[in-house]
């Protein structure tokens, strides 16, 4: 039987869900109140990408890093001396965001979740003034990680003082990370790749991240089956926000090792709507949550870890964010993660262990 360190307490409760971070529509205090009404134990802090750049994944780190600003191109988001009315843009609406929380929020004890684009991930969705990515400059790549970093603290900061009953989670999503480190992102004209980032200067850049973000519990969030689960652990996570459906056996290993240290697992089972084909096949008829989380059970059997740990450590969550749902689908996605969630912390066995333990 595994034993999990004293040390490692997670902040949310047994049993719970919440959301990877995007949700539909435009309006951040419906935004808000839904999420608060659907993950009323562990809500998150919705993005709303649906009111355009501005409020995507790169635009808000574009509001949130510190001594750095960008400003919208013909091909996205590139790196500018001085601030103009795109960044303000995305600073207000920033802070839009963070008046709806403060308000549906108030008087809130409790696990809260916020999301930022991670180091290497910005640097592979903004440019530099030559129209090339800035993670394909060494220079660039450490001033967009220090900035960052920077950001992050002050963000976080002024979190607190808005929410100072939450116990803070900070989600660092890095979608492009695998690709950056493998050498697969496509260069500006589309004809080559840009050289891949060295593992070593990646975890660096995620750590600085990480770190700044004091005594907020980090998470790392990425949907790639290819994460380095061992060097985001090394960077300081103490959660994965993975995607169960696509996650290969080949990182039971690293994911175990992990979970044996006390890192927690956001795991993404339900399914979000509509999917990469285009196919609106959300879990709106789906009848039976416990077997939504049988992924769950069975990562956990494989591994030979204790079920009895599992609900504590686990939260489930959608595969992805819900941006491209509608509103009906990514309620009813939260509605099955959290009955999911409960039919976890009720009964973690499969069926082959309890034969076995009856």
């Amino acid at each position: 039987m595994t034993t999990v360190p004293a040390a490692a307490l997670w902040p949310w409760p047994a049993g719970v869900a919440t959301g990877i971070g995007s949700w539909p529509g435009a309006d951040p205090a419906s935004a808000v109140a839904g999420v608060l009404d659907l993950l009323p134990d562990f809500p998150h802090l919705p993005e709303l990408p649906a009111r355009g750049p501005w409020a995507d994944l790169t635009g808000r780190g574009i509001a949130v890093m510190a001594g750095l600003t960008g400003e919208l191109s013909v091909s996205g988001w590139r790196l500018v001396p001085h601030a103009g009315s795109d960044a303000l843009r995305a600073d207000s609406m920033l802070n839009h965001d963070l008046d709806a929380l403060e308000e549906r929020l108030a008087g809130f004890h409790g696990p809260v979740k916020v999301q930022i684009v991670g180091p290497i991930t910005l640097a592979a969705t903004v440019e530099l003034g030559s129209g090339h990515a800035a993670v394909t400059d060494a220079g660039a790549r450490r001033d967009l990680a220090q900035a960052l970093a920077e950001g992050v603290s002050e963000h976080l900061a002024q979190l607190r003082r808005r929410v100072p009953g939450a116990d803070l989670v900070l989600q660092v999503d890095e979608p492009a990370l695998p690709i950056c480190l493998a050498g697969e992102l496509p260069t500006a004209s589309g004809f080559s790749r840009v050289r891949a980032v060295a593992g070593d200067e990646a975890q660096r850049w995620l750590a600085l991240v990480i770190a700044s973000g004091a005594d907020a519990w980090p998470v790392v969030h990425c949907c790639d089956p290819r994460l380095p689960v061992g060097r985001v652990v090394a960077a300081g996570a103490r959660g994965l926000s993975l995607d169960l459906t696509r996650t290969h056996r080949s990182l039971d290993d690293p994911i175990g090792a992990a979970l044996e240290a006390g890192v927690g697992l956001l795991a993404g089972v339900v399914p979000a709507a509509p999917d990469a084909s285009g196919i609106r096949s959300g879990p709106v008829e789906l009848s039976d949550p416990s077997a939504s989380v049988d992924a769950v059970r069975r990562l956990w059997h494989r591994l030979g870890l204790a079920p009895e740990r599992m609900s504590e450590q686990v939260v489930v969550t959608p595969c992805c964010g819900l941006a491209g749902s509608s509103p009906a689908e990514a309620a009813a996605a939260y509605r099955l993660a959290s009955a999911g969630a409960r039919a976890l912390h009720e009964d973690p066995l499969l069926d082959a262990e309890r034969g076995v333990q009856a």
